[in-house]
């Protein structure tokens, strides 16, 4: 199975369907699977008097994050529209749910999983809702302990939910390399016995092919049309090309994964005569002469006696006469 990758829009459309448009286009044209939306109510999701990450406040200015989040909510009906624009396109849509509204709304739209991001990975009863919607999940763990993954998946199971997906995350934008740490993908996989993914925060995309290399099967990735826009996530998005950039890489790199049966590749079969050797007479041996160290070599090409029967071939007779570099034959 292909490692899927969501390309991640979040709310780097600004609040402007036709910039959500655009990024429908630059997700299609990159070949990502999948492009995520954040679907929400401002005043459901947040308090007036909340406060906002210190990466939005770099840059988003003074604004509480209501006010912040409520110029980048899209309608209902705008998501339809994204939706049958997705459809149309041929990427597949999806948007992660941040308040009850929301969840019905979503469900309605027959989306194909739940993307439940970090931050909601604690709210009772946000994930009995999503589970008893019978749907597949997909969960972010960003800033979890393990007990604290363990009695979401609990939550979810006991409500319904039977195929669950987790994927590690840590949710500072950007994410400093040293905070990565992806071997807790392989520790989730051990001690939930469930497929891991990694929804990526850093700079670059050096670090999702990474996580594609030890076992990722789902890459979530920020992308924006624009870096230098106004708004919370940009600085810590990919732009289009960079987004097609790490596609590319990740097929690669799965491609390159293989099987893991060690054995010759269909390519460089036809190498081993060229690169291999024979046993080969080192000078000139007479008919009956015993061949020994001292009249015989190895060398390329490897069409002849495998030098692994070095010492079948030692102590026998020359069946006729040889010249130098000549492949013996027995």
């Amino acid at each position: 199975m292909s490692v899927f990758i969501i390309a991640e829009a979040g709310v780097n459309h600004n609040g402007s369907y036709e910039l959500a448009c655009g990024l429908v286009d630059a997700a299609k044209e990159a070949g990502a699977d999948c492009i995520k939306f954040q679907t929400f109510k401002a005043e459901k999701l947040v308090s007036h008097n909340a406060k906002k990450a210190e990466y939005q406040k770099k840059t988003t200015g003074d604004t509480s994050q209501q006010e912040m989040l409520k110029k980048l909510e899209l309608s209902y009906e705008q998501f339809i529209s994204l939706k049958e624009y997705c459809e149309k396109v041929g990427i597949r849509f999806l948007s992660t749910p941040f308040d009850f509204d929301s969840i019905n709304f979503l469900n309605s739209m027959d989306m194909p999983f739940w993307k439940i991001p970090s931050g909601e990975i604690t709210n009772y009863p946000y994930l009995v809702a999503l589970a008893k919607t019978g749907k597949p999940i997909v969960m972010s763990t960003g800033m979890c302990e393990m007990y604290e993954i363990e009695a979401a998946i609990d939550v979810l199971r006991e409500h319904g939910a039977e195929d669950i997906k987790l994927l590690h995350c840590n949710t500072e934008y950007p994410t400093p390399f040293e905070d990565v740490n992806l071997r807790a993908m392989k520790t989730m996989a051990e001690t939930f016995h469930v497929e891991v993914g990694y929804s990526d925060h850093t700079k670059g995309i050096e670090v999702p092919i990474a996580a594609v290399a030890m076992g990722a099967t789902i890459i979530e990735k920020h992308f924006t049309l624009d870096r230098n826009m106004e708004g919370p996530d940009h600085k810590a998005s990919l732009e289009p090309q960079e987004l097609a950039e790490m596609v590319r890489g990740i097929r690669h790199i799965e491609s390159a994964l293989g099987t893991g049966i060690k054995a010759p590749s269909c390519s460089e079969r036809k190498n081993i005569e060229v690169a291999r050797k024979s046993i080969v007479a080192s000078k000139y041996i007479q008919p009956g002469e015993v061949f020994s160290e001292d009249n015989l070599t190895v060398k390329r090409p490897g069409t002849g006696i495998n030098p692994m029967r070095w010492n079948e071939v030692v102590g026998r007779r020359a069946n006729r006469e040889y010249d130098e570099d000549e492949l013996i034959e027995l």
